[in-house]
């Protein structure tokens, strides 16, 4: 997941086309053709409305472009927002990169699969190993 300094941000990208979505509309109205990325905003920490838009997105509606997190973004979310489906963080004012990317350093791999890695991981060991009795 690409990390953002609130101060380097910017709503406006030359060449792309950019969709600021609500966290209380409905991703499913949203006319996906031609869009290159969409923000999705936490207003405050604590509504994680967002998460939600981001896995609908990314799994349910195949969207394929960028989808950042913008607003209260803290690092204690960060490892959830890339599981959710989020590729890019900007992260609050007060919080720092450096701080942040060792989040993703503690949490190498998960059990269970999620909007990125839909296969759980017992399942994608098993599928790389032989089957016992099987011919080599």
């Amino acid at each position: 997941m690409k990390l953002i300094a609130s101060n380097t941000h910017s709503n406006v990208a030359p060449g792309l086309n950019i969709v600021e979505l609500p966290n209380d509309a409905d991703p499913r109205t949203l006319k996906l053709e031609g869009v290159d990325r969409i923000d999705l905003n936490f207003p405050k920490f604590t509504d994680g409305r967002a998460f939600s838009q981001a896995f609908l997105l990314r799994r349910r509606l195949g969207f394929k472009g960028e989808i950042r997190a913008t607003g209260d973004v803290l690092i204690d979310q960060l490892v959830q927002m890339q599981r959710s489906g989020f590729d890019v963080a900007v992260l609050r004012e007060d919080q720092h990169l450096e701080f942040a990317q060792r989040q993703f350093d503690r949490y190498k791999a998960f059990y269970q699969g999620d909007a990125v890695a839909i296969q759980p991981l017992f399942a994608t060991h098993v599928a790389n190993q032989p089957h016992e009795g099987a011919a080599a």
